[in-house]
């Protein structure tokens, strides 16, 4: 428009009346064209009023609709309640079946297992295995945990009473079942005692045969068929400690009563064979065991001890009666085989101790198994730990107790498990009570036979008592051995300080040469058997300790003796005992008295040489004198050349005291010297031609140094002895070859 008005720009005026004519001339035809299309609007007009009359009818039809829809959503809200309802119920019934299932399923028991409990055989493998899971499926029901509620329904809570008190009804059952069980093995094992008893009273028997041949195995009866029989109860019994601890503890006091007797019976017939057999004699008199019963006496003990067993805590009068009766006899005899005299150990040879170290070694190997094997059946049968379980871990018997919360009528509570192995040590105690003092009897007698025989028990008890510390330190068999062994290790000091007293209180005879001494053939005889016998074992160390503290005696006795003597010299006593003691250690080479050996060796050498050199001085006397005189002036200042020009030393006084002893008179001397010698000296050391020989040697040696004298303080004179070196040697050989 712009363009089409060049103008426009320099003649706006113009330009805006042109603009202004243009615009009404549109304005005209757009007038023209409206009302051209009126016809049209109205047309449009007439359709709008249709199209509000078809909205009102549509108005009036969701109307309608809505009032139909209003009726179908109240039946719809009804109907969603309903399906709520039932939905509700359903669950709820699922759950209460649920619960129904879940009290049936575990507070149902069968009437099998009902059954068993009542009425069940429990002298039969089968009925014990019906009645051990029908005893189990009990618990099981007794002992399910309960959702909260449920302790509140009858129905409940009478299944539980019935549970209760059938639980009361087995448990009643088994624990009289059981102790029935424990006093038929008894009577059975005390009926096998009376026959034997019987057997070796009868009139007429050699007791000492009779007993050799009965029991040459020294043995103790196997209770291992007793234990089998026992051992099938063991789940039972688990139930009763778990259930019914009351009865349970009272079965465990019954056992133990029935076992301490019956166990006191066999063990001290055991001993007494033991005893018999060590001494290897018995009197007329003595009877091995109590005085046979009739078959009648022993079915009345029999009866009376059933009679007890109906009720498990019931009296066992009739059983202490006749524990009592045998006990007292039993006593008897021990103090009687005690009362022995002491036998002396020189009359007890090897053999004789040898069999009495297989026969306590036999004595300790038969107790070792029995302990063992009684103390694993009670840990077993009575579900006892022998071990500490490690923290966090739970046992079987405590998993079972692990819903006792619910349980009622409980007569006690289990114990843990450090409680436990006390309560085996404890009833091990009591039903091997006898065991450490009959030990300690047999220790007595042993010692009585041979003092020497405490050597022997020692290596056995301190091996025995290393073997059982290994398997468990705190057994009841570790402990026992170990309090025993304290008795041992007591006997052995007492035997050592024993000897040391002895050599103490030795007396000698003042009219008889002295030779070894009593208490150093006792010494090499006992470090002989000793060495023998602590080849290799544990306590060495003890015998170390003894062999120290005896030495030391025998030093300070020999020479005691040796002072105190009057018959022999004290250089005889001294050089033939320690030279005895030298050869006893040299033999036997015992590593912890070398010093001793070196120290016996350098007392002999010593002694010898004295002996030697004051006997020497004898023979040769006057010649002794003469040139200890002028070994005398040479020492006080006199040169040896000079020597001769003193009035008593010139050499008219030498060859007077030379011409003395001819060679027929030094052979004399010799002779003679030999014959006191061989007099001091005794035959069983055989030290004569030592010392004979060492004479000798120091003769030559005196004979060179007078010569060395003359030569050197009598030169030129042509002084010399009237006999040789090799006149010496022919002399002593001969007067030795001569005797």
């Amino acid at each position: 428009m712009m363009e089409g008005c060049e103008y426009a720009i320099s003649n706006a005026e113009a330009f805006a009346e042109r603009l202004s004519r243009e615009l009404q001339v549109l304005d005209g035809a757009n007038i023209q064209s409206i009302m051209a299309s009126e016809k049209q609007v109205n047309i449009l007009m007439k359709l709008l009023d249709e199209a509000l009359k078809e909205v009102d009818q549509i108005e009036l039809k969701l109307s309608s609709y809505e009032e139909m829809l209003q009726s179908v959503k109240e039946q719809m809200d009804q109907i969603s309640e309903s399906n709520h309802l039932i939905h509700l119920s359903n669950t709820n019934n699922v759950k209460l079946l649920s619960e129904i299932e879940f009290l049936v399923n575990h507070m149902d028991l069968a009437k099998g297992h009902i059954k068993a409990l009542q009425e069940g055989d429990l002298a039969s493998s089968r009925g014990i295995e019906a009645c051990t899971n029908a005893a189990d499926a009990l618990l099981q029901c007794m002992n399910v945990a309960l959702r909260p509620g449920h302790d509140m329904l009858l129905a409940v809570k009478q299944q539980q009473q019935r549970f209760s008190d059938l639980r009361e009804h087995f448990a009643r059952r088994l624990a009289s079942h059981l102790n029935n069980v424990f006093v038929q093995q008894f009577t059975q094992a005390l009926l096998q005692l009376y026959n034997r008893s019987y057997f070796l009273s009868v009139p007429g028997h050699d007791q000492s045969s009779t007993l050799a041949q009965h029991s040459v195995e020294l043995t103790l009866p196997n209770h291992h068929p007793f234990h089998r029989d026992l051992l099938r109860y063991a789940k039972l019994m688990e139930w009763l400690k778990s259930t019914d601890y009351g009865k349970y503890e009272g079965l465990t006091k019954n056992y133990m009563d029935y076992l301490s007797r019956l166990y006191e019976r066999e063990i001290k017939d055991f001993f007494e064979v033991a005893k018999i057999k060590m001494t290897g004699t018995t009197k007329e008199s003595k009877k091995f065991a109590t005085l046979p019963r009739k078959e009648s006496a022993v079915k009345q003990e029999t009866e009376s001890l059933h009679g007890s067993s109906g009720k498990l805590t019931g009296s066992t009068s009739s059983l202490n009666k006749l524990s009592v009766q045998s006990s007292g006899n039993r006593r008897s005899q021990s103090s009687s085989l005690l009362d022995m005299g002491n036998m002396s150990a020189s009359d007890l040879d090897v053999a004789d101790r040898t069999k009495f170290d297989k026969i306590f070694e036999q004595v300790l190997s038969e107790l070792e198994p029995l302990c063992l094997a009684e103390q694993d059946f009670i840990s077993k049968f009575f579900k006892l730990q022998q071990h500490q379980s490690m923290p966090g871990t739970m046992t079987e018997a405590e998993d079972l107790d692990g819903g006792m919360s619910s349980r009622q009528h409980n007569a006690g509570t289990p114990l843990p498990v450090s409680s436990e192995k006390d309560m085996i040590r404890q009833m091990m105690i009591k039903i091997f009570r006898c065991i450490e003092p009959e030990l300690n009897n047999l220790i007595a007698l042993g010692d009585k036979i041979d003092s020497f025989n405490s050597l022997y028990m020692l290596v056995k008890m301190s091996h025995h008592v290393w073997t059982a510390q290994n398997v468990d330190p705190a057994s009841f068999l570790s402990t026992t051995l170990g309090n025993v062994l304290v008795t041992v290790k007591r006997n052995f000091d007492k035997c050592i300080s024993n000897q040391i007293r002895q050599m103490e209180e030795v007396k000698i005879s003042k009219k008889s040469k002295v030779g070894i001494l009593p208490f150093v053939a006792e010494f090499e005889e006992f470090a002989g058997l000793a060495e023998s016998i602590f080849k290799n074992a544990e306590r060495r160390g003890d015998l170390d300790k003894a062999y120290t503290k005896l030495i030391r005696g025998v030093f300070v006795n020999v020479e005691k003796v040796a002072n105190e003597s009057q018959k022999t010299p004290r250089d005889v006593v001294m050089m033939e005992n320690f030279h005895h003691i030298f050869a006893t250690l040299s033999r036997l080479k015992i590593s912890c008295l070398e010093a001793e050996k070196k120290e016996a060796k350098q007392k002999y050498t010593d002694h010898l040489q004295s002996y030697v050199i004051y006997s020497l001085g004898q023979p040769l006397e006057k010649l002794n004198h003469f040139f200890e005189g002028v070994e005398a002036r040479v020492a006080q200042g006199i040169r040896e050349e000079e020597v001769s020009y003193q009035l008593a030393f010139n050499k008219q006084e030498l060859r007077k005291v030379i011409k003395e002893y001819p060679g027929k008179e030094v052979k004399k001397g010799l002779d003679n010297l030999y014959k006191k010698v061989d007099k001091h000296l005794c035959e069983e050391e055989n030290l004569l031609q030592v010392v004979w020989h060492s004479m000798q040697d120091e003769f030559i040696r005196q004979y060179k140094h007078f010569e060395g004298l003359i030569a050197r303080c009598y030169p030129g004179s042509g002084v010399t002895m009237e006999f040789t070196i090799q006149d010496i040697l022919d002399y002593c050989s001969s007067i030795a070859q001569s005797h």
